[in-house]
């Protein structure tokens, strides 16, 4: 089952597998149920006419996104290399994961619009990452993909800068629909990064999930120790892709995430 959140002249709307949901279905009342129970209501709604309107991010402005670190190896060695301080290798081999807010939903930016790199910032990159999305319950229901943008000349300045160099406007992407279904069929995923500049693809690699050192639900669980998320949460998981020291974005650059069958696509502003 997949999702999409679809832009019409009246407004946001859904759509399940390419078919207009009822215009009064919102996500957050379906991340309100138990995630057995969610593919049942899905398969009991009627849907209407084929969805052609422009994709929006799939996630509802009071949803939130938020953003493990340094869950695999090679972004260990980056935050380290970037900042001279072991603070990224004692995270990594920590009992408890690094987690903060990425963004609220109203922040988000989808499939086909534009991201940002701050403009006081010198050395910024895009970050591919499996997006978990997360019910109220806790229990992860689907995935879509995600680009933590990032500004690492900011973050390696001084570790208290990471909220500014990971939030601003532009900096997360998230689509371009959520793929329903169990943790188990997301562990042999892979995410794949290519960025294209006047043209040309300038960077491209891929990476298994199966990389990263922490469990999806593992990451899961420590968001949702203190905190509730009534309407459902989404989760990124991390990168285990960073591009080398010598390259940055630039505007009009094309980043293309894939994460399974899912491609998230957007230009650089």
């Amino acid at each position: 089952m997949y999702l999409t959140r679809h832009q019409t002249s009246r407004g946001p709307r859904w759509a399940l597998d390419g078919r207009y949901l009822p215009t009064k279905f919102c996500l957050g009342l379906l991340l309100q149920l138990p995630a057995r129970e969610a593919p049942r209501l899905l398969k009991s709604i009627s849907a209407g006419g084929a969805a052609e309107a422009p994709l929006l991010p799939p996630v509802e402005p009071a949803q939130e996104v938020w953003a493990s670190g340094v869950t695999y190896e090679r972004s260990r060695v980056a935050r380290k290399e970037e900042s001279g301080d072991d603070l990224y290798d004692k995270v990594y081999v920590a009992e408890r994961p690094e987690l903060f807010l990425k963004a609220v939903g109203w922040r988000v930016v989808g499939e086909g619009q534009a991201v940002r790199v701050r403009e006081d910032s010198r050395w910024n990159v895009p970050e591919p990452e499996l997006v978990l999305v997360v019910n109220s319950r806790m229990e992860i229901v689907g995935y879509t993909a995600g680009n933590d943008v990032s500004s690492r000349d900011i973050e390696g300045e001084n570790a208290l800068y990471l909220p500014q160099a990971k939030i601003y406007d532009g900096s997360c992407a998230v689509g371009p629909g959520i793929l329903l279904g169990a943790p188990e069929a997301m562990r042999n995923l892979a995410v794949k990064l290519i960025i294209e500049r006047d043209g040309a693809t300038v960077f491209e690699e891929e990476i298994g999930i199966s990389r990263m050192k922490r469990g999806l639900e593992e990451l899961v669980a420590y968001l949702g120790r203190e905190l509730e998320f009534p309407e459902g949460v989404f989760l990124m998981t991390g990168t285990g892709i960073v591009p080398g020291d010598d390259f940055t974005l630039r505007p009009k650059d094309l980043v293309h995430i894939a994460v399974g069958e899912l491609v998230l696509s957007n230009a650089v502003a």
